[in-house]
């Protein structure tokens, strides 16, 4: 069945959202939480699994949704259908400050393959599923586990990831290293491996954990500047340790000023 096709456009900068314009009858699934704001006349409706194995019978509907656990989803979607004659608009936000990345899968042989908890929505009949690394060293040291996400269809699906995302077309046997955070996808093409970083001083001393990522073209890569994990390690590191001025009556008198009093 041919994925629902969709109209839409991408708001903001920095805490972005995209509009999505529905035809009578088209349809749009999304994460739950996800939902920013819609016109009248748009019908919601909760759906076990991605609202994509309508005719696979409860136990295909069961194995499907179980499965978006392992990658962090949940078991229900919603999805939102126009049932007016006229178009009608329905929003989603990005849970935290980053880019929206539009995706038509049609152009990418139907499949991409991206971190977890990446998605946010996409047109009715996309696929959400998990996609397994079968290499032990990308399972144990990937920074994704052994388990990715995978959307699968002919449509627009839109993912959210943190920073500023970028994308890089790698030609025939190029490769490039990169942080395993610091993945948002790439396409089925591309081969995914680890490369240990190698020197006791790098390894213990360099900050940059074990690992690089290694991308294997041809394909499309998907890449964030900051991990969402890096901004919450940040956040949680400032928020339960003392603050440390330069100069400590200059630094006490700071924290006056701006309200800390925190001893």
């Amino acid at each position: 069945m041919k994925n629902t096709e969709i109209d839409y456009q991408i708001f903001g900068e920095e805490m972005q959202y995209v509009s999505i314009e529905l035809d009578p009858q088209e349809s749009v699934v999304a994460e739950p939480g996800a939902f920013m704001m819609m016109d009248d006349g748009i019908q919601m409706e909760t759906l076990f699994g991605d609202g994509s194995q309508e005719n696979t019978g409860f136990l295909g509907k069961l194995l499907k949704a179980g499965s978006r656990l392992l990658v962090g989803e949940s078991l229900f979607m919603t999805a939102f259908t126009n049932q007016q004659n006229n178009k009608r608009k329905v929003s989603f936000a990005s849970p935290y400050p980053g880019k929206i990345i539009p995706l038509d899968l049609s152009t990418f042989n139907g499949k991409v393959i991206c971190q977890k908890d990446a998605f946010l929505c996409a047109a009715k009949g996309v696929s959400i599923g998990i996609e397994f690394q079968r290499k032990l060293g990308v399972g144990l040291f990937g920074g994704e586990g052994f388990i990715m996400e995978k959307l699968e269809g002919d449509g627009l699906a839109f993912l959210h990831a943190c920073g500023h995302v970028f994308e890089k077309d790698l030609t025939a046997g190029e490769i490039i290293k990169i942080d395993t955070g610091c993945i948002v996808g790439f396409t089925s093409t591309v081969n995914y491996d680890i490369q240990f970083v190698g020197g006791i001083k790098n390894t213990i001393f360099g900050g940059e954990g074990v690992v690089f990522a290694t991308l294997t073209g041809p394909g499309k890569v998907w890449i964030q500047t900051l991990p969402v994990s890096r901004l919450a390690g940040r956040i949680l590191a400032y928020a339960t340790t003392m603050r440390k001025e330069e100069g400590s009556v200059l630094g006490a008198v700071g924290n006056l000023l701006d309200g800390d009093g925190r001893r």
